[in-house]
């Protein structure tokens, strides 16, 4: 196969698995985009090390891990990287890019044991109290404190908070959310979450309609997850807390507080969106102290 044919036939493959995964698997703009540049991180690192793409290596694959892990690359990211190029070669398979082909050893190293960071509920007050003192314009105060209210109190990802439509404003006691994969599922919302929201509406100079974003930045276009993180680590900075508190810090708090309180894991992991139970397990870790109240409170024998 000469060099512009084997490159013109990987591009077919790359545009027909990106379109496949848009059309049939209903992968977000932001998903694709991170598959897509996974992908061709891993076949740059073949094509500037000597290695061939079809068939897959083994030994091309692991000095591949190897590389990335050089560079100190979180083991979640190096995952969805792995996840991203098997997904490529299965598509392949499938579609004729190459023979039947063996790819079940493409995986990523062992994920270690890392219990996720809490955010105590006072911490959480300081946030909400601190936005109120910002000196910033009363709305973007209101539009802060909204936001972050519904990602603590309903359990969103900063995505899925950030795809509030004008159209579901007034919120009413649940809300359908579109999680990873198109996935949906329905987030009750408390009545203090859409007051807080409510109020956001209200204060907001700029008022989108139907189906455009409902969160608007600081000029009036559409909110936007930077904007987000740079926000929560100012509040970070201002209260001294640690270097973890971002805004997924609010899902997880969500979720550890919830079952701190007693709360049943498989409803906890329907809210959450989670597809495993084990990723419920990992993510809502509560001290011992507090598994042990809530046992002692709610076992029949302990009564």
């Amino acid at each position: 196969m000469s060099q512009n044919a084997s490159t013109s036939q990987l591009t077919s493959w790359q545009e027909g698995w990106l379109n496949w995964l848009r059309a049939e698997r209903n992968y977000a703009d932001h998903t694709l985009d991170g598959y897509a540049r996974d992908v061709e991180i891993y076949l740059s690192f073949l094509h500037a090390n000597g290695g061939t793409y079809t068939p897959p290596d083994r030994h091309d694959f692991r000095a591949f891990l190897a590389s990335q892990q050089a560079d100190d690359l979180g083991h979640a990211t190096l995952a969805r990287r792995v996840s991203a190029v098997r997904n490529f070669y299965r598509f392949g398979v499938r579609n004729g890019y190459l023979g039947d082909t063996d790819i079940s050893w493409m995986k990523p190293p062992k994920r270690p044991h890392v219990i996720p960071k809490d955010l105590p509920q006072t911490d959480i007050k300081d946030i909400l109290r601190i936005i109120e003192t910002s000196g910033q314009p009363e709305w973007q105060q209101k539009r802060d404190i909204g936001f972050l209210m519904l990602l603590y109190g309903c359990g969103l990802r900063l995505s899925e908070a950030l795809s509030l439509t004008a159209a579901d404003i007034p919120l009413s006691n649940w809300l359908q959310i579109t999680g990873k994969g198109g996935k949906t599922r329905d987030v009750p919302v408390l009545k203090a979450v859409a007051d807080a929201v409510e109020d956001a509406a209200k204060a907001c100079p700029f008022q989108p309609e139907g189906g455009e974003s409902f969160w608007r930045s600081n000029r009036g276009g559409p909110l936007n997850a930077r904007a987000v993180q740079r926000m929560v680590e100012a509040i970070r900075l201002k209260l001294g807390l640690p270097a973890h508190v971002t805004p997924h810090t609010l899902r997880h708090a969500f979720a550890t507080h919830l079952l701190a309180g007693g709360g049943d894991l498989r409803a906890i992991q329907q809210l959450l969106g989670h597809a495993s139970l084990s990723t419920t397990q990992r993510y809502t870790h509560v001290d011992s102290d507090q598994l042990l109240n809530v046992h002692k409170q709610t076992h029949p024998r302990a009564k």
